[in-house]
């Protein structure tokens, strides 16, 4: 028996127990049944859960879950990610704090400290993983260093080095001077901030005159190796041949002309700092232009900065300044907004440099990744993704791929230092091919992503050809977020077509942003992030899970606080003292030998429960229309769901498990058939059946999103060692849809509904007295099956007599409530004082009445429109709108009672 207490954190201690030692949620390849794959998005090693994950990991596990229930040969791909960056600084600050000098660390050291970080905080990403319920095969778990994934990483970048799709060279890249790496463009957050445009004169090195230059970066200026104008300038012809002496350090540089400068931004002509801005550096290459690099790795101003070297590039800005006003050749500053890049892993504002990596050229490998999606090979879910990826996808740049980093996998490629030769290896060479020399290995690392984008095959074994490869690939969907739809997405769809000659998944699902509750992403810097793990142990993984998918339409971002985790505490604590109640029940018979699921009888109550639960029943059953409606709404109830969770709405499906169970079977059914249930004999027996059968099936319908207390409440119907988290359920119900009787209980339940607010309303807490008129329309087919249901309505409505009556007119004095169908009476004369009623609503009316016109005469004043806050007149256009809803309610009232 079910403790009389819901205690979840007991519950999902023993089923995480239960379900690791039973290996549930290890597949067999090859499996019986269709397979179907999903991968996790690895989080990193060192990382924790934030709500944010929590939103992605429970719709892949409700999809993995839901399959397996249906048979499939199920694998979620565990894994976790190296997260070069992150990691590498997260074990430098580590060291700094225990007082090591990095400086006098080597590499190799360096990567101990790595594996150990990595080693000590794995378990807990693994260990909150399995406190959400997350069904994880972690049997078969990868790292990204890991040496299998290793390999296929070595053997991507040689087959792509040998088809010339990777190369190295001097380019301008993205540099973060806190990390001291180069990123990828997709690595740059642009934020708009406000800024300065400063205008400095550039003096003619022979007569007399200037040209002005614009720039919000006085600093780079140092670096300055010509100055641009636009060939259609009128001044052009003019300028022709001419030099100009960059201030500050008396060098002179031509000006030259290129269609790349705007006319419209500042005076028109540009100054050209090749190594420090990535339109100057193509400028500078198509005219031959020194790049002169002026602002190190750390983002300090070099040798070549003179008298500024040693200055970090800020201070170095407004000495600069300090230096131009003191020669006259600062003309003008002006407030500017512009957006700037910033890493988005550490916030430091990105450098343009000039830096030598290896690139991979991107856009033959995006040209077949473009048309799988264009020919719904690959879906988008919310589908207006699909444009957002195709405009990243045909305006591809090449991919900056090395890392100035320690950790992560290093680049394959081996340098001769005697003859000069490179050398592009899966293993290391033993010596150099030309001369025999002894090759040295590039220091630098590949970015995190190029072993992330081989996700979909590189854990099952590629480039062997596996059985997992043969299974599970290509996998089935892909649940992630948006921000990572050109990291990681795009990405892994041109990996799988090149290497694996197949797309990775038929479709992409992307989650919404988990905001507070002022629109904020959330973020710990904010200090608005709570823990997932604390909001388990006060609520329980189960009600976080189902309360995260109710607020979750598909694909919009979610604004969160934790006291919305209350409604699945609610529904969690329902379905345990529902079932309490069913339990209670003894119905239980002799365990059968064979399940004889797939034979069914249409409608046969007792066939479903033995089907259900592999047990016959100890005596007859008898079966009322209760128990036919009841699992006629559980058949359309699963079909939905299903439906649903088909299309990527959970937010739906849930809500339709939780009307089901929390309305239709508790408020209704088990109202309905609480006599049957005490009554004895085969009518209760049939009652106690139908109640278990339902709960059962219930809890298969929720088992997805709300695995713990499912799973413990199946174990105590079923008495089977067969979990639920393992079984299947094939069950088809379409032979319980019964139609008719849904219309008819449709109208039942309306009209004690409508009793029932009506004797609140008049404050009449008996039955005792209470006649009621229940008029049909002359058209309406309900008529004849109506008094069927009487006894049930007179109970569940608290009224003593129930009149059904067809066409028949209003009597005097009674309070109405009209239906699509029917009208309900209810005379007051007899049972309420109708003159104090009528005072009572009289009297609520004026009140409503006077307020309603101070809030007409405060949106009608133009001084409140203009001040108040734009939310502050929406709501009281809202309350005006319902108070005047309420005062049409009680003049039709009054009219009834007079």
């Amino acid at each position: 028996m079910l403790d009389k207490v819901f205690n979840p954190n007991d519950i999902e201690r023993k089923w995480t127990d239960t379900w690791t030692e039973n290996h549930s949620f290890t597949p067999q390849s090859p499996g019986d049944g269709e397979s179907y794959c999903i991968i996790l998005p690895p989080p990193n090693v060192t990382g924790m859960l934030t709500i944010g994950h929590v939103l992605g990991t429970t719709v892949q596990d409700i999809l993995v879950r839901w399959k397996r229930l249906r048979g499939y040969n199920v694998l979620w791909l565990a894994g976790t990610d190296h997260a070069g960056i992150a990691t590498q600084k997260r074990v430098e600050k580590n060291l700094l704090e225990r007082g090591v000098d990095l400086e006098a660390v080597s590499r190799e050291q360096f990567l101990e400290e790595c594996w150990k970080w990595k080693e000590k905080y794995h378990g807990r990403i693994v260990s909150q993983l399995n406190r959400l319920g997350a069904s994880l095969d972690w049997s078969r778990e990868k790292f990204t260093l890991d040496e299998t994934v290793s390999s296929a990483v070595r053997e991507v970048f040689v087959r792509l080095y040998e088809k010339g799709l990777i190369y190295r060279g001097n380019y301008m890249v993205n540099w973060c001077p806190s990390c001291e790496t180069a990123i990828s463009d997709e690595e740059v957050e642009f934020r708009e901030m406000d800024g300065k445009l400063y205008y400095i004169a550039y003096p003619f090195t022979e007569g007399n005159g200037e040209l002005v230059v614009a720039t919000t970066r006085p600093e780079t200026m140092l670096g300055d190796t010509g100055v641009a104008v636009g060939p259609d300038d009128p001044s052009a012809p003019d300028l022709k041949g001419k030099k100009v002496r960059l201030p500050l350090t008396g060098r002179d540089i031509p000006v030259i002309f290129d269609q790349a400068v705007d006319p419209e931004f500042g005076t028109g002509c540009l100054k050209i700092t090749p190594a420090h801005d990535p339109t100057d550096f193509e400028i500078g290459r198509r005219h031959n232009l020194d790049e002169v690099v002026v602002i190190d790795r750390r983002g300090i101003m070099n040798e070549e900065a003179g008298e500024f070297a040693g200055l970090d590039r800020y201070q170095a800005r407004e000495r600069v300044l300090e230096a131009l006003r003191e020669k006259d050749l600062l003309r003008k500053v002006e407030d500017y907004r512009h957006s700037v890049g910033h890493h988005d892993r550490c916030g430091t504002v990105i450098e343009p440099a000039v830096s030598r990596q290896w690139f991979m050229k991107m856009e033959k490998l995006a040209a077949p990744a473009i048309e799988v999606v264009r020919d719904q090979e690959v879906n988008f879910f919310p589908e207006r993704w699909k444009n957002i990826y195709l405009n990243w996808m045909e305006n591809i740049r090449d991919w900056c791929i090395s890392r100035q980093l320690w950790w992560g996998h290093r680049i394959p490629v081996w340098y001769c230092d005697e003859c000069g030769e490179l050398i592009v290896s899966r293993k290391a060479p033993g010596s150099c091919p030309e001369c025999g020399g002894e090759p040295v290995q590039d220091e630098d690392v590949l970015d995190t992503w190029f072993s992330s984008w081989l996700w979909t095959f590189s854990p099952m074994g590629w480039p062997e050809e596996t059985d997992d490869l043969r299974t599970f690939h290509p996998t089935d969907v892909l649940v992630t977020g948006g921000d990572i739809i050109f990291f990681w997405v795009a990405r892994m769809i041109m990996a799988s077509l090149e290497f694996m000659d197949e797309v990775p998944f038929s479709s992409v699902y992307i989650t919404g942003i988990v905001r507070d509750e002022k629109g904020r992403k959330m973020s710990k810097s904010l200090g608005n992030s709570p823990d997932p793990i604390d909001i388990i142990d006060r609520y329980g993984a189960d009600a976080l899970r189902f309360s995260l998918m109710k607020l979750s339409p598909p694909g919009q971002d979610i604004l969160f606080d934790e006291k919305k985790v209350e409604v699945g505490r609610h529904f969690a604590n329902k379905i345990w003292n529902a079932s309490r109640l069913v339990l209670s029940k003894g119905v239980i018979g002799s365990v059968k030998e064979a399940n004889e699921r797939s034979e069914i009888p249409e409608g046969d109550i007792t066939a479903l429960f033995r089907a259900l639960f592999s047990r016959d029943l100890p005596e007859t059953a008898e079966y009322s229309w209760e128990d036919r409606w009841i699992l006629s709404r559980l058949a359309f109830r699963m079909e939905e769901v299903d439906r649903f969770i088909e299309k990527y709405r959970f937010d739906e499906a849930v809500s339709a498990a939780y009307d089901f169970f929390w309305h239709e079977y508790c408020d209704w059914y088990l109202e309905f058939s609480k006599n049957r249930f005490s009554g004895g004999g085969a009518g209760a027996r049939g009652c106690a059946v139908t109640a278990r059968t339902v709960l059962g099936l219930s809890m298969v319908m929720l088992h997805p999103v709300m695995p713990f207390i499912t799973e413990e409440i199946w174990n105590m119907l079923s008495y089977t060692d067969v979990t639920l988290a393992e079984n299947t359920m094939k069950l088809s119900l379409d032979g319980f849809r019964d139609r008719e009787i849904e219309d008819d209980l449709t109208v039942v339940i309306e009209a004690v509904t409508a009793i029932r607010n009506l004797k609140q309303t008049f404050n009449l807490p008996g039955s005792e007295g209470v006649r009621v008129i229940m008029n049909f329309k002359e058209d309406s087919e309900l008529l004849s099956r109506l008094p069927a249901y009487r006894s049930q309505i007179c109970e569940q409505a608290g009224i003593e007599e129930l009149e059904i009556t067809r066409g028949a007119g209003k009597p005097a004095k009674c309070v109405t409530s009209g239906h699509l169908d029917f009208e309900i009476y209810l005379p007051l004369d007899r049972i309420a004082d109708v003159d104090g009623e009528i005072a009572r609503i009289e009297s609520k009316r004026d009140k409503l009445q006077s307020d309603l016109k101070k809030i007409e005469a405060r949106l009608e004043n133009r001084q409140f429109l203009e001040k108040a806050p734009e939310e502050v007149v929406a709501r009281e256009r809202e309350r005006m709108e319902e108070m005047k809803v309420l005062a049409r309610r009680m003049e039709s009232t009054l009219r009834d009672l007079r």
